[in-house]
């Protein structure tokens, strides 16, 4: 799990695949924000307990190392936080998303995470 800078939008990026991860979280700190990074619903969970206000943006895939999933992990973010922007991704069809949150299939284009998070800045959320 990443350390985000200081006084910046932190995003939460849940994405078991190493890879995907990586470049999420590249786009997103080029857009200004910075980033932790979980490989499972758990441990971004356990870091929503302790930040969860602070948390700008989250991405998270559907299917996830761990018993939680990314929707239920998107589910409990929006509950606790209804201004947080979620994001939720998957190489497969979903239909439970959670009412407010984004869904982009896999493959994803870079540049529609990116106006998503630009989104966010615009907003003001935190």
């Amino acid at each position: 799990m990443g350390q985000a800078k200081p006084h910046r939008p932190i995003a939460l990026v849940v994405e078991d695949d190493e890879d995907q991860r990586t470049l999420v979280t590249t786009l997103l700190e080029e857009s200004e924000m910075s980033v932790i990074q979980c490989e499972s619903a758990e441990a971004a969970d356990l870091v929503m307990s302790k930040i969860g206000r602070a948390v700008s943006l989250l991405f998270t895939d559907v299917t996830l190392a761990g018993k939680m999933s990314g929707l239920e992990l998107a589910d409990r973010a929006k509950t606790r936080y209804p201004d947080m922007t979620v994001i939720i991704t998957s190489g497969r069809a979903c239909s439970d998303i959670p009412k407010d949150t984004l869904f982009m299939p896999k493959p994803w284009n870079a540049l529609d995470i990116l106006m998503e998070a630009e989104k966010t800045l615009q907003n003001g959320y935190h």
